[in-house]
This record gives structure tokens, C-alpha cells and sequence, in this order.
């Protein structure tokens, strides 16, 4: 089954080509409302992809591990160094 091909005005503007651009911006609505909805549109997709992101998982606590164990090599990299440099006769 192929797809139904999606209308000129429902398409985003990097779908849209090069030459059916006039046609796709003469279906925009420039009424206040209209601009109005495109700016809550696009609030509500940047709002759930980069704020809403869904929370936990191993990553976050692997990444704070990993950085107590790098700061506590870095506190304790003198102590290491001068241990290394004794002479044990």
C-alpha cells in the first residue's frame, strides 16, 4: 500500500521543494492568530524536546561515578606521586 501524499499546506518547510515553495508559503496563515498558533507550535515542540526529556535511567548515575572517581584520582595524585618516588631501603 503505498502512502497518501500529504497536502502542500500540511508539510513542514523542510519537506517542502524548491519549486512548490510559493505555493507552500501562500498557504500560511499570517493572521495574528495564525502566527500566534506557529509561535505556541513551536514553543510546545522545543518545550518536549529538550525541557520534557523522560528522566533517570544508568546513565546519570555511570557519569556521576565515573567523575567521584576522576576528582578523588585528581585530590589524591600527590600523595600517589610521592609514594611512587620513595625509596624503600
Amino acid at each position: 500500500m503505498a502512502d497518501r501524499p500529504v497536502p502542500i499546506s500540511e508539510r513542514r518547510l523542510l519537506e517542502v521543494k524548491l519549486g512548490e515553495f510559493p505555493a507552500w508559503l501562500g498557504s500560511r496563515d499570517f493572521s495574528p492568530s495564525g502566527v500566534l498558533s506557529a509561535l505556541r507550535r513551536g514553543h510546545d515542540r522545543y518545550y518536549n524536546k529538550y525541557i520534557n526529556v523522560k528522566k533517570g535511567g544508568i546513565g546519570g548515575i555511570a557519569m556521576l561515578l565515573a567523575g567521584y572517581v576522576v576528582v578523588s584520582y585528581i585530590w589524591d595524585r600527590e600523595h600517589l606521586k610521592h609514594d611512587r618516588w620513595r625509596k624503600y631501603h
